[in-house]
C-alpha cells in the first residue's frame, strides 16, 4: 500500500473478529454484525501541526493496535482493501499485549448515562 497520510492523520486496518455463534449454534452473519472498533495502524502522518507552526509527533506508530469508536474516521477502498483514514485525535486507546486478545472478545459499549434530581433538590 502507498499512501501517506498528512500531520496527525493514521490508516488503520481493522482487525477482524471471530466467527461469532448463536448460543443455539446458528453463525451470525458478516453483515447483521457490527464492524470491529479494533485496528492495526499501517501508516502515520509526520504529527499535529501546532498554532506556533511546529510539528508535535503523534503518540500511535505503526505496527500498533488501536481501540477506536465506531464512526471513527473516513473508509478508504485501496486494493481491494478497506482501510479507515482517521485523525490520532479519534484513537480511544492503544492496546499493549493484542496477543491476550487473540481468541477473545473485545466488546465496547458506550452508554449515555442520565442523571437525575431528586424531588426537591435544585
Amino acid at each position: 500500500m502507498k499512501l501517506r497520510p498528512l500531520y496527525d492523520k493514521i490508516v488503520v486496518e481493522r482487525l477482524e473478529e471471530k466467527e461469532e455463534k448463536t448460543p443455539s449454534g446458528i453463525i451470525i452473519p458478516d453483515t447483521a454484525k457490527e464492524k470491529p472498533q479494533l485496528g492495526k495502524v499501517v501508516a502515520v502522518g509526520p504529527g499535529k501541526l501546532l498554532d506556533n507552526g511546529e510539528l508535535k509527533p503523534l503518540s500511535v506508530k505503526e505496527g500498533d493496535v488501536v481501540l477506536f469508536n465506531k464512526y471513527a474516521g473516513n473508509e478508504v477502498e485501496i486494493e481491494g482493501k478497506i482501510y479507515l483514514v482517521m485523525s490520532e485525535d479519534e484513537v480511544l486507546a492503544v492496546v499493549e499485549d493484542y496477543s491476550s486478545l487473540i481468541g477473545g472478545e473485545v466488546r465496547w459499549q458506550q452508554r449515555q448515562l442520565s442523571t437525575t434530581r431528586k424531588q426537591g433538590q435544585n
